[in-house]
Parts: structure tokens; sequence; C-alpha cells
């Protein structure tokens, strides 16, 4: 039985945790012992993961990052961690300086945590890091494994300087997969000298496991009985919420009677709440939180939109279209490899009036909607062959 592992960084509500689920609730067990590692727990995809899945416990680092200030002060002098202490602080501190991309907040921790964080103890088959960043240079550093897979699912470019940092780690990794042709293509104009090691895996979706869902979890309870428009997606910069709420701002000044709910949390809440008192849009633009299910809710919708700057795939836009729900979607770079502009829902400019203006259509167009959802019917549905891909990969 090979034994492999997988590292991300935790397991909320999102595209690549949702896509990990998915391929570990599908994994053959009779092959294959798994380890799971987070660098977060207690998020809301958990209770999801498979009985065979051997969930590791928190790094030392990780129950210690944990911590109250105080706690970890104390923590610290009474067991002469003052090296985890030191990290934690420089790290902080590092963040105070400026905004940073994500990319450049994973090489920051990992250079100041790096030094602390121990090496797996025990030898993989495979070792996987299911998302850039962290877990990646988690595995290309610290996991003994006789071959190493790095998972690519955002589109995004770097600079020099993380360019530089990254390569050391892309090339402990014998193969890496991206989730969409156009992720493979906007890693290799960073990368190019990983051409031949690149592989395409899409994010793997299962419609029977969404339908499931949405029989067993609850949507909507209130007695509206107007427009409810969905969008799923983490509260942060990469989501293009800001589109979002310029296109609600204009909805509402347009007298359009309708409800828009987003389901998911992130880093950028309390400035999106405050967006949205100062834009007068509590009654209109309404934060659920994370869901662990958000499918009976999206079920229930009348349109999903996405405002995305960028996305590897788009499995949120997916699993809207297995629900035959017409879509708005910004035209980001992977966009088209899902999106049939016009016939399962309509990609538009990446701003506020364009969000609007397509959005505006649908509503007002019950006739183009139900077009759209006719077609999605007849549209294949989920992508479980991609499975054949994993298990040619992991061997």
């Amino acid at each position: 039985m090979k034994q492999l592992l997988f590292v991300i960084d935790s397991l909320g509500c999102a595209g690549a945790e949702k896509s990990l689920v998915t391929l570990l609730r599908l994994l053959d067990y009779k092959k294959y012992a798994v380890d799971l590692l987070l660098f977060a727990h207690g998020k809301e995809l958990e209770v999801l993961v498979p009985d065979e899945v051997n969930i590791l416990p928190p790094l030392k680092y990780t129950q210690f990052s944990n911590l109250s200030l105080n706690q970890a002060v104390f923590n610290a002098v009474r067991a002469n961690h003052y090296n985890l202490l030191l990290s934690r602080i420089n790290f902080s501190m590092s963040l105070r300086k400026q905004n940073y991309s994500n990319a450049e907040k994973a090489r920051l921790f990992w250079q100041h945590a790096s030094r602390v964080i121990e090496k797996s103890e025990k030898e993989y088959d495979v070792a996987i890091s299911y998302a850039q960043g962290v877990p990646t240079f988690y595995v290309s550093e610290k996991v003994n494994a006789k071959r190493k897979l790095a998972w690519v699912n955002v589109s995004y470019r770097l600079d020099s300087i993380e360019s530089k940092f990254q390569e050391q780690h892309y090339d402990q990794f014998d193969k890496i997969v991206a989730v969409s042709e156009s992720t493979k293509d906007i890693y290799l104009e960073t990368f190019p000298k990983y051409k031949e090691k690149i592989k395409v895996v899409y994010d793997i979706s299962n419609p029977e496991l969404i339908n499931r869902m949405v029989e067993l979890g609850n949507g909507f309870r209130d007695s509206y009985d107007g427009f409810r428009i969905i969008t799923v997606a983490r509260l942060a910069n990469q989501k293009g919420y800001e589109i979002a709420l310029d296109a609600c701002k204009k909805m509402k000044e347009a007298g359009l009677h309708f409800k828009w709910y987003a389901i998911g949390d992130g880093p950028l809440r309390h400035r999106i709440e405050k967006l949205i008192k100062k834009n007068d849009l509590t009654e209109h633009f309404i934060l659920l939180g994370s869901k662990s299910n958000p499918y009976p809710y999206v079920k229930n919708a009348d349109l999903y939109v996405q405002t995305s700057k960028f996305e590897g795939f788009g499995l949120a836009i997916a699993e809207a279209r297995m629900l035959n729900i017409p879509v708005v979607t910004t035209n980001f770079d992977a966009v088209y490899s899902q999106m049939v502009d016009g016939k399962n829902g309509l990609v538009v400019e990446m701003n506020g009036d364009a969000v609007f203006a397509g959005v505006s259509k649908l509503y007002s167009n019950f006739r183009l909607r139900k077009q759209i959802a006719n077609y999605q019917k007849t549209e294949k549905k989920g992508n479980l062959e991609e499975m054949q891909k994993i298990y040619q990969l992991i061997g």
C-alpha cells in the first residue's frame, strides 16, 4: 500500500479545498494510505474528509501561532521556546510595513518560521503540495518522499524576488500540476524551465456529491420572494468584491428588486462590511459567512455571480453550472476553460458597470435565464475522469 501525504493551508470553503476534499472522497483506499497535513485546523470542510484519511496533529509552530500573544510569551518562557516566539514576532513585524501579496506573505512566513518548523518523521512514496506558497515550501524542505508533486491552483505572476525564492523549491518537485491551461501558461511565463514537467489536471468536481449535499442541507429560510443573487468566494482581494459592490450599488439605484448574498469569509471582511454600510447596501448585499455546504443556497438562487480578478479554474462557477444556475462572471484568464458566453452564462468585463449590465440583462429577461439553464442541463456534468490523471501521477 502506497503512503501518500497531502499538504494544504486549511480546509476552508474555497475552490482548491473543495477540490481536495472531492479527490479524497474518490480515492481508492485499498491502494493508498493517506496522511493530511493542515496549517490551520477547524475549518468548515474538515467534516467532509473521509474517515480513511489520517489528519495529522498540528505542527508545533501552528499550535504556538494560535496562542494569544500573552499566552505565547508565557509558553515561551515556561518551555524555553524563545525561538518560536522570536519567529512569530519577526513575522508579525514584517507584515506591518506594507500591504503584501499572498506570494510575499508566504515567503516572509517561510523565511521567519521555516527554521523552527519540524521535519516530517515519516517517509512517503508521494508527497503532494495541494496549493502554492507555504504548503509547497513545506513539502520541498521538510518532507522525505520518493516523489513530490506541486499543485498550482491560481493564475498569478511573480516578480523577480518571488520567482527566485520559489524556484529553489519547485526544483525539488518531480511534477507540477496546473488546474487549467491558462494557469499553466501563466506559470510558464515565470518559470519556463519547468515546461517539461508541468501537467494540467482540472479541479475535480463530483455532481453526484453536490446534488446530494443540496438535499442534505438548508438554504434560505426567510420569506423573501424577490430576485436572489449568490456569490461563493473568500472575502479576499482576488475575488473582486469591490466590483460586486459597485454593481450592487448601481442595481439599487436602478430600482431593481433583489438581494445579493455572499458565502465566504476572509481577510477583507471588515473592509467589505464598511463598504456595504458606506453605500447603504445593508439590505441588498448580505454576508452569510462561511458555509461547509453552500449548495442549497446556490440551488435556490436565481443567478450566480463571480467577480474574480484571477482564478486558476473557477470551481464555484462549475458547481453553479452543475446546479443549472445562470452565471455572470468577469473575464479572468481561465474563464473560457468552462464558460461559453451567451450559452451557459454571460462573460463580462472586469468592472462594476459591466457586471451591472450583465446582471440587469438576466434580471429582466426570464426567457434568457431559462435558455441558459436549459443549455446547462445539456452540458457534461463534473469531470471525474480527472481522477485517472491523478492515479497516473501518484502511481
